[in-house]
């Protein structure tokens, strides 16, 4: 076999696996493979401000394609930056692999400079967490982590690499490599056999869609199956997407905060619930008591541990999503479709009558209104990114969803920050998309540096802000004199065919700030223009009120809701 550099292997493996596009910040611990890189040519790589807005950047371009996304880092602190986007890939099961660079092996046990352990600071947050100490295994390790990273319930993987072990050289031949196969889990039969009986049995079923769904590419099975057998379906925050809430049978979300009121009501009203890919979480269920009354649950999951870890289902299944729904669907044809029936036209009068009111004109601008604005002016093929606190209850309450993986949100780590980068990976990974984050002027504060990232390699997208709290980067510059180096910001007015709007610049980008509901569509519009023609991320801010309520509770039959019914 050829005798080639062993970085020059991992570009090849990189390669191979699908990866076109890599998110890091370069430093000297990582070098020999940034100089791979840039010998080989055919793989992106954009240079970011942070190294968790890389793993972010990793996280939002993997949950857009499916794949494996990576982010690099030097030794030491690089990788330690990277924690927070390795527990938020692990919490919401994102295959994403984060390469850091390490001391040579000789310096481990002295202390050397950088010479951080951060394989065992990773464990915890990861899949598998490795250092490789000899080169020759550098390409079956970088195959194994890809495989462990898609099998079974996907998640985060990281390598270390060691300096030395980076400059050598090993035999190895790119032309009879290829990726491991990845095993998918194959559903019992007695099991499928019994998940149909239990569904054809009850009165008042429902399909639940967690995200394992989406991770498992079976919407389209999923939806044959509920218009096969006429069952309401619903998803969870993080199945959001998995159907096309338009749809007749979509009977929406159920829960203490992101949920529905007709999504609740119909829940109450299930003697069944299929839940497929879903882990249960706390503030989908609520109190434990009232979510399980006296309905029955199937749980079905790629991942064996997850069934019975909140509580124990009167069947659990353990498979992949996709392959169980193709066997459920091949014996449901066995005893033939079912017509529409009283269930699916109650959750249908559920779905028109058990509505939250959006169509605020008040000023300040309520919330509501914002998502009212955005359903109405984006189309089904625009992909969002959303992040965590209010603006993320508000968008899992109000936000429709039409197609898997256009809807993208951190749901049980929720960092802060998340939205920017995030935004960025989407739009690497689907170039001629229109991406969208949606972001609160708290979160944007973190990691704001990375809208730099999308002025310097020209990402177009938009970044609507919720802002309560007069955070946003106008007031920042409005409150230093109107220029303040810290934050590059300068503020002036456009006057090249509007109203003498009042323009946002910082980090290369630009933006508007809205205070009148009235201004919102326009705003929009401007927005997605600017975007086009600037080839940069635009800023939409948008001062909604001080304080204000979203539907909550700590149980499904008793929400606070903000409004009374319309």
């Amino acid at each position: 076999m050829p005798k080639i550099p062993v970085m020059q292997a991992v570009v090849e493996v990189l390669k191979s696996e699908g990866i076109d596009t890599v998110f890091g910040c370069p430093g000297a611990a990582i070098l020999p493979l940034y100089k791979a890189m840039e010998q080989d040519g055919s793989i992106e790589h954009l240079i970011v401000r942070h190294e968790e807005g890389a793993t972010h950047m990793a996280d939002g371009w993997s949950r857009t394609t499916g794949n494996v996304g990576v982010a690099i880092g030097t030794s030491g602190p690089a990788g330690t930056n990277m924690i927070t986007g390795l527990y938020t890939a692990q919490a919401d099961s994102v295959p994403i692999l984060c390469i850091t660079g390490q001391a040579a092996v000789s310096k481990l046990h002295q202390e050397a400079f950088q010479a951080v352990d951060i394989v065992s600071i990773a464990a915890p947050v990861t899949k598998w967490a490795v250092q490789v100490k000899e080169a020759a295994q550098m390409p079956w390790i970088f195959r194994e982590a890809f495989r462990i990273a898609r099998s079974g319930r996907p998640g985060p993987v990281l390598i270390d690499l060691p300096i030395d072990v980076q400059k050598q050289e090993i035999e190895w031949d790119s032309t009879i490599d290829e990726p491991l196969p990845v095993q998918r889990s194959v559903p019992s039969d007695a099991r499928v056999e019994r998940a149909l009986e239990m569904l054809l049995a009850a009165e008042r079923p429902l399909l639940l869609a967690g995200g394992g769904v989406i991770l498992g590419e079976a919407s389209a099975e999923l939806l044959e199956l509920a218009e096969f057998l006429q069952i309401p379906l619903q998803a969870t925050l993080m199945g959001k997407g998995a159907i096309d809430e338009d749809h007749p049978l979509y009977a929406g979300m159920t829960g203490i905060q992101t949920s529905q009121r007709y999504g609740n009501a119909s829940f109450l009203e299930s003697d069944l619930v299929l839940a497929l890919g879903a882990r249960f979480g706390d503030r989908h269920t609520g109190d434990l008591a009232t979510y399980r009354g006296s309905r029955k649950f199937i749980h079905v999951d790629v991942e064996p541990t997850q069934i019975g870890k909140v509580f124990g289902p009167d069947l659990g299944i353990v498979a992949d999503t996709k392959l169980f729904l193709k066997a459920l669907l091949d014996k449901a044809k066995q005893h033939g479709p079912r017509e529409k029936n009283a269930w699916v036209e109650r959750c249908q009068e559920l779905k028109r009558t058990l509505l939250r009111r959006e169509d605020f004109d008040t000023v300040p601008v309520k919330a509501p209104r914002v998502f009212k604005e955005i359903n109405e002016f984006y189309g089904p093929d625009t992909y969002f990114v959303t992040a965590i606190g209010l603006y993320q209850i508000w968008s899992g309450q109000h936000q429709k969803a039409h197609k898997p993986r256009h809807y993208q949100v951190c749901g049980q780590a929720g960092p802060l920050g998340w939205e920017i980068p995030a935004a960025i990976g989407v739009k690497k990974a689907r170039p001629d998309a229109e991406v969208v984050g949606i972001v609160g002027d708290y979160s944007f504060q973190f990691l704001v540096e990375e809208l730099a990232v999308g002025a310097q390699y020209d990402v177009p997208f938009v970044l609507i802000m919720l802002n309560n709290e007069y955070l946003g980067l106008i007031r920042m510059a409005e409150d230093h004199g109107g220029y303040d180096m810290k934050y590059e910001v300068d503020i002036h007015y456009d006057t090249t065919g509007s109203d003498n709007v009042k323009i946002m610049e910082a980090y290369g980008c630009s933006g508007v700030r809205v205070a009148d509901p009235s201004e919102i569509r326009t705003s929009l519009e401007w927005a997605r223009k600017e975007a086009d023609r600037t080839s940069r991320p635009v800023l939409v801010e948008i001062m909604i009120e001080r304080e204000g309520n979203t539907a909550n509770g700590t149980s499904i039959a008793a929400m606070r809701e903000y409004e009374p019914l319309p």
